[in-house]
């Protein structure tokens, strides 16, 4: 197998999935290692444990990819008091790299919580509440003669997209002025005279996560020295980024037969629901891991199912008879993560070996 630098692995999936939609809480990211590393083969779980780290080691994985981060919060000290500072002396002290893709992953559109919806089998599918204000309008003039050249390189950065749309824009046409200053070195006109050009004056969407890369293409596809733009933020629901899923089946199920469907499809020993409602199931929301907050957004949208993880005793009544709650367990809601992970990295990597563990890392037993 062909070596491929850790860098080469982090900006691909960064580029895709930001760190900065992850949630404020979170420690996504690479969590050990150097980013020059080579590696060959890598090794994606669920979660980062002692038992992951031997995998690797018997793999011959130099990197592990985890969704769930094994650092939550800072470490004071790393003695082998806890699993936590055991796992990382176990991958300190074997060169084996860590990174987590967590909830930059469950807002990206089609991360965890759209691979829940395919192994449910749902259509249409969209976020459950999309987030707010992580939309900008990047305006920007340039010559007649570059504009559809710096579109281009904008589009390729990331801009135009609206919903299932890309490469949207929308231009109009004008005449900027200028005069260069005695330091300025001009793309066209003279030094100390007012110059007219005519001008787009082109507007995109640009996602908040993808603006630094956008900006970097601006600058350097644009040709004026001085680049005029301005930066508008929005208040535009993001199609593409937010918090669970809702979707439908093409046929209504029966509540018993859509328990035992799940049961069966996420492989649980055990289903933890809210009473039964008079209603059958179509509409169905969902997100990966502890999302009980949803709950009443998932009730809002008319969903008459809601499956999810972690959820206490009191928030079970807020079904109210009008939604079947449904807490199938965390590692059960998340199990094919790893899938998913993997076969993101394959679109894209070809010469390295690319390994799913094969342990249940549930801290959980049914008895």
């Amino acid at each position: 197998m062909k070596n491929m630098k850790i860098a080469d692995i982090i900006e691909y999936l960064e580029k895709l999935v930001p760190l900065s939609t992850q949630e404020e809480y979170d420690n996504c990211g690479l969590l050990f290692g150097n980013q020059e590393q080579l590696v060959s083969n890598v090794l994606i779980s669920l979660d980062c444990t002692e038992e992951i780290i031997q995998e690797a080691i018997d793999k011959k994985c130099e990197m592990v990819i985890s969704h769930h981060p094994i650092i939550f919060k800072g470490l004071k000290k790393i003695t082998g008091s806890d699993y936590v500072q055991r796992t990382l002396i176990k991958a300190i002290q074997n060169n084996i790299a860590i990174y987590a893709i967590h909830t930059n992953l469950d807002n990206y559109r089609f991360g965890v919580n759209y691979q829940i919806a395919n192994q449910l089998g749902l259509k249409n599918t969209s976020i459950l509440v999309p987030k707010k204000r992580s939309l900008s309008k990047l305006i920007v003039y340039v010559p007649e003669e570059h504009a559809d050249n710096l579109s281009n390189s904008l589009y390729d950065a990331g801009a135009g997209h609206i919903g299932n749309y890309s490469e949207c824009h929308f231009e109009s046409k004008g005449i900027g002025t200028f005069k260069p200053g005695s330091e300025s070195n001009p793309f066209e006109g003279e030094i100390g005279k007012r110059s007219e050009v005519k001008e787009i004056k082109a507007e995109y969407l640009v996602e908040n996560s993808k603006m630094r890369i956008v900006l970097s293409a601006l600058f350097a596809n644009h040709p004026y020295e001085e680049v005029a733009y301005d930066l508008l933020p929005l208040s535009n629901e993001n199609a593409y980024e937010g918090s669970g899923m809702i979707g439908e089946f093409d046929q209504a199920l029966t509540q018993e037969d859509f328990v035992k469907r799940v049961k069966e499809l996420f492989h649980c020993d055990s289903i933890r629901t809210s009473s039964t409602t008079n209603n059958s199931i179509r509409k169905v929301a969902l997100c990966g891991g502890s999302g009980s907050f949803l709950i009443q957004q998932a009730k809002a949208k008319k969903a008459d199912a809601y499956i999810t993880s972690d959820i206490k005793y009191h928030e079970f009544f807020d079904a109210d008879n009008e939604i079947l709650l449904m807490d199938i367990g965390h590692y059960e809601s998340e199990q094919f993560t790893k899938h998913l992970i993997a076969d993101i990295l394959k679109k894209k990597f070809t010469n390295f070996a690319i390994h799913l563990t094969e342990r249940n890392t549930n801290p959980i037993k049914y008895w």
